[in-house]
């Protein structure tokens, strides 16, 4: 266990006296900028790379994934687009919020080993959601979500996962930056509107969203305990 006086040892709400939220979040968010920056960018074209190849290459024959109750009582819901794609802003909150690379670095190994435990699911048991039949030529951006994101590697969702394992951490590091309760209830509400869209977006099925959430939620909870402490303020900049 890590003495009092160590200055990397941070606990929630280890703010400095007369230091407030704001100024802490900013410290965090600009200490390694571009290197965040150009690491989460990195991250996501490897990812990417994997995903499609699985996507147009199935290993093995693709299963169609099967509608719930739930999937027939959401109709398509084009307004949800924008939440939908929220998730890749999203996804670099919490990583913005790390002031040590050792840290940094530990988090992205624990976030990629939970993406490719969802594209070894994609190789061993293809999968997609079953045709909607509904016509979306005349609802901006659905065309392009469609050719960037198919129907394809539907289940567990990597959408929700990522949702639910950035969800987790940002509320680590909201609490440990001292954040005001109305920005928990705002990471709290963002992770539920970009859950829904998926629904809503017609891109997955429930059972697609179950699965995204368990793995999501088990990746990160694994993570926050034997992963990188969350961090805030000037204490941590070592």
């Amino acid at each position: 266990m890590r003495a009092a006086s160590d200055p990397t040892a941070l606990t929630p709400n280890a703010v400095p006296a007369g230091d407030g939220f704001y100024p802490a979040l900013w410290r965090c968010w600009r200490r390694h900028l571009w290197v965040k920056v150009f690491g989460i960018s990195g991250f996501m074209w490897l990812f990417f790379i994997g995903y499609f190849h699985l996507l147009r290459h199935p290993a093995y024959p693709v299963t169609v994934m099967p509608l719930t109750w739930l999937d027939q009582a959401i109709p398509l819901q084009p307004g949800w687009l924008a939440a939908y794609v929220s998730l890749w802003v999203y996804v670099g909150i919490a990583p913005g919020l790390f002031l040590t690379l050792r840290r940094l670095v530990s988090y992205g190994l624990w976030v990629g080993a939970m993406c490719l435990t969802g594209l070894a699911c994609f190789y061993f048991w293809p999968n997609a959601v079953p045709p909607h039949g509904i016509d979306v030529s005349g609802h901006a951006g659905f065309a392009l979500l469609q050719g960037v994101d198919a129907a394809g590697n539907a289940c567990p969702s990597l959408h929700v996962a990522s949702a639910a394992w950035s969800a987790l951490w940002l509320r680590r590091q909201l609490t440990v930056l001292g954040s005001p309760r109305r920005w928990h209830v705002v990471n709290i509400v963002w992770f539920l509107a970009i859950t829904y869209s998926t629904l809503a977006t017609k891109q997955h099925v429930a059972l697609d969203a179950l699965a995204g959430m368990l793995l999501g939620g088990l990746f990160a909870l694994a993570a926050l305990r034997w992963g990188p402490r969350a961090e805030g303020g000037p204490q941590g900049a070592r």
